[in-house]
């Protein structure tokens, strides 16, 4: 360590301390506040700076890119409504627990609480959708917060990290101290799992005859897909994966059984009911996966749960083996003691036959089978053909809707981090944004983005981003004239009351594209929909944006109603 640190303004040791851990890339947008943190940025070399079109852009790019690879996400962005900008993605990345941290611009110290000029409460506005946040008031602080920042949003369950930082603290000058061990005392993250508790979960699982497993985005953030999959293969049960988890394990894994939920396959909901030890791996038993809890109450099973953060466990379904610690960690350690265990006592593996038997009796349903059609678009078909092109590679984000939940069944993900969407929160508008991190963190990779009509209208301007740092990802947009998912809701519980859900006044996308410098298609035969898609990945390096215009009456199946039960699933219009 430097015994001589020389003395740097506060604006100098944000980009000292940024370039000492590791960060390459920040999105932002500059204002009056930060600019001291600009004119920093601009006398270095260490990272780039993409500068977006909105800030909520920024916080979702940084996001993406974060999901992405597994690197904490930075996003840079003035006081006042650059802040509030920034709440909308600071929020989503607070729900799916994804590390990333936010540097935001203050008013000056002196003009704190005087309603200054672009001054905001920024930590009280931000404190229920961060995982810390911090007010810096004094520069001999500020080195110490950025690095205490990184260290909590990367640690524990992730989460972003907010810095707020007056523009006078950016002035100002100390020595800085680059990072040495972070300790903080009241942060100390359990990560080794209970040996004693592990033992029973394998006991468990021995014993089971009808043995589950349901994964979650904590295998994702711990990078525990190898894992995951390795236990699944040695207790040969049906496993199912939350949307936030999809990858976590191979989709031609025969033991996948889709994903699961509100609209997950029937054999997944169904198996999750009438098991008899299930396993949960860094999921979390929201609303969406489990319906409504007292139903899901109603069969008697064991569980397991697996989460490196003790207030979700038992939250809304009561475990019977609760292990507190590190997905990657603690699998570790599972597959270990039932390797051994297994060596001692192998389980008998005509005990779980009948229940494979009942599994592949719900498969047969074929539940996401959908009636095809020569003259309608189906968006199924353009996700099924997605996949096909792209084998299954491409890194796919999606906005929120109908178009998300098609991309989830029929994109088959083999590979964790190549799914990324807004589970927790469901913020329509992500879908570009999430591009543009993606793409940053994974240069030369295939990207697509599935979106609809109203979704990308919400940040549409960043359009203007991609073409300023030749971003190239294609833009699947599945048009349907609606909000789509509103407008199913509408269908099925509100008496066919179409209430402010059709687009009648839709911009030609192709012209508006193209304004933006970038290639417009608009694909209206389902003959088409195959090379349109082949001949957008040919081209690399241009963002191709395709208008698909596809079938109105489209709906997605299965679904579980709000405050239903997990089998009581609609299986398609003819269940309404």
């Amino acid at each position: 360590m430097d015994e001589n640190p020389m003395e740097l303004s506060g604006a100098e040791i944000v980009v000292r301390a940024l370039a000492d851990e590791g960060v390459e890339h920040v999105f932002g947008y500059p204002g009056g506040s930060v600019l001291y943190i600009y004119d920093a940025i601009f006398n270095q070399d260490k990272f780039k700076h993409i500068l977006v079109r909105h800030e909520q852009a920024a916080v979702h790019a940084a996001d993406a890119y974060s999901r992405s690879s597994n690197k904490v996400g930075v996003a840079l962005v003035t006081s006042g409504p650059g802040v509030t900008n920034a709440v909308t993605g600071i929020a989503t990345a607070y729900m799916d627990s994804i590390p990333m941290v936010v540097i935001s611009g203050q008013v000056p110290t002196t003009a704190i609480g005087q309603d200054a000029f672009q001054e905001a409460d920024t930590v009280g506005i931000t404190r229920p959708c961060v995982k810390h946040n911090f007010l810096v008031k004094d520069v001999k602080d500020l080195a110490d917060v950025m690095h205490k920042a990184f260290y909590i949003a990367r640690t524990g369950r992730p989460g972003p990290v907010l810095v707020d930082i007056p523009k006078d603290i950016t002035v100002a000058r100390c020595k800085y101290q680059p990072p040495g061990e972070i300790k903080m005392r009241s942060y100390s993250p359990v990560v080794k799992g209970h040996q004693g508790q592990i033992k029973k979960a394998v006991q468990l699982l021995l014993q089971a005859e009808r043995p589950m497993i349901y994964a979650g985005g904590g295998v994702i953030l711990s990078d525990a897909n190898e894992e995951l999959t390795k236990l699944v293969q040695m207790v040969d049960a049906p496993t199912t994966l939350t949307l936030m988890g999809l990858g976590g394990l191979p989709a031609t894994d025969p033991r996948y059984v889709g994903w699961l939920g509100m609209h997950g396959t029937y054999e997944a909901n169904m198996a999750m009911q009438h098991c008899d030890v299930l396993l949960a791996v860094g999921a979390r038993f929201d609303d969406r996966v489990i319906g409504n809890p007292k139903h899901f109450a109603q069969n008697a099973r064991k569980i397991i749960h697996i989460d490196i953060d003790p207030s979700s466990i038992s939250k809304r379904v009561k475990v019977d083996v609760p292990i507190v610690g590190d997905v990657k960690d603690v699998l570790h350690d599972l597959i270990t003691q039932y390797e051994n265990a297994i060596r001692e006592n192998r389980p008998d593996p005509e005990r779980i036959k009948p229940w494979w038997k009942q599994v592949d009796a719900w498969r047969g349903k074929d539940c996401l089978k959908y009636a095809t059609s020569d003259t309608l678009i189906k968006p199924q078909y353009v996700v099924e053909k997605l996949c096909e092109i792209t084998g299954g590679e491409a890194f796919v984000t999606s906005d929120v809707g109908q178009h998300q939940m098609w991309a989830a069944q029929y994109y088959r993900f083999n590979k964790p981090r190549r799914w990324v969407n807004s589970g927790g929160l469901g913020t329509m508008g992500v879908g570009l944004p999430y591009a543009m991190g993606v793409q940053m963190a994974n240069p030369g990779a295939d990207v697509a983005v599935i979106t609809g009509e109203g979704s990308i209208q919400m940040n549409i301007q960043e359009l203007s981003t991609c073409k300023q740092y030749h971003l190239s990802p294609k833009v699947l947009c599945l048009n349907n004239r609606y909000l789509g998912m509103v407008r199913q809701w509408q269908q099925i519980d509100y008496g066919g009351r179409y209430a402010e859900s059709y687009m009648d006044s839709l911009p030609d996308f192709v012209k508006l594209v193209e304004a933006y410098g970038h290639v417009g298609m608009r694909i209206e035969k389902p003959g088409d929909v195959e090379g349109a898609l082949r001949e957008s990945f040919k081209l690399k390096d241009r963002l191709v944006f395709m208008d698909f215009i596809t079938d109105q009456t489209e709906n997605v199946w299965p679904m579980v109603k709000a405050g239903k039960g997990l089998t009581e699933m609609l299986l398609g219009s003819e269940d309404l």
